[in-house]
């Protein structure tokens, strides 16, 4: 008896929300922030650099993550503030590397002041933790036009999950999406190239699906148009 072939499996969406741990560390000047990110949990490195995303603050952001923001509005050191804004958490393999790399920056900074900066008592910088709770949804996405044409109504929390914390999730770095595209050939690698290239960081999530929206939705009339 000759079994029939699976076809690829339903894309099952999931949502999340990041829970904020507070640790106790704090940091009042450049050296001080330094010496606790040696040792600081990594989940705190993930929120400082993501947590805006899921967590916005009422002001809009001048700066990605809370690292290049303390520096400009606690110790007014613009450029340790424009040094630590591009560092980008997707050219990293593993939250140590990107610690690392905040480390390198800040110590470099160090190297060139001769006067350490010190904060106000009240605006020392405090390490939170972020650790991901998921959530299911109950949906299903069967077909990549199910994906293309619901994409907009995903929720924030959704996209964040399947977009970006898979990246750092998954052995590949691929986002969920892509992973789930790939099942069904190479019909969709465009698509598949296309999202690879969308850069998560230096935008807001609600701006991240509106541009995800618009590649598929292009994507997928190139499929069905051939």
């Amino acid at each position: 008896m000759v079994m029939a072939q699976a076809g690829p499996v339903p894309f099952v969406v999931k949502d999340c929300a990041l829970l904020t741990i507070a640790t106790g560390k704090r940091a009042q000047n450049l050296k001080e922030l330094r010496e606790q990110l040696v040792s600081i949990h990594l989940g705190c490195v993930y929120y400082h650099f993501w947590g805006g995303l899921l967590h916005p603050r009422f002001e809009a952001r001048e700066y990605n993550n809370d690292f290049a923001t303390w520096a400009n509005r606690s110790i007014h050191d613009k450029t340790l503030a424009e040094r630590l804004s591009v560092v980008d958490p997707t050219a990293f393999g593993s939250l140590g590397d990107l610690r690392q790399e905040v480390i390198e920056v800040i110590e470099e900074r160090l190297d060139e002041r001769e006067v350490l900066a010190w904060a106000q008592p009240d605006q020392q910088f405090e390490f939170i933790r972020s650790q991901i709770v998921v959530f299911q949804t109950g949906q299903q996405l069967i077909l990549p036009e199910d994906l293309a044409s619901r994409i907009s109504q995903l929720s924030l929390g959704s996209l964040f999950y399947h977009f970006i914390d898979a990246r750092g999730r998954n052995d590949s770095r691929k986002d969920d999406f892509s992973s789930w595209l790939a099942s069904f050939g190479e019909a969709y690698a465009v698509m598949t190239e296309l999202l690879g290239s969308v850069e998560p960081y230096f935008t807001s999530l609600s701006e991240l699906r509106n541009e995800l929206a618009d590649r598929f939705q292009e994507c997928l009339c190139e499929v069905t148009c051939e």
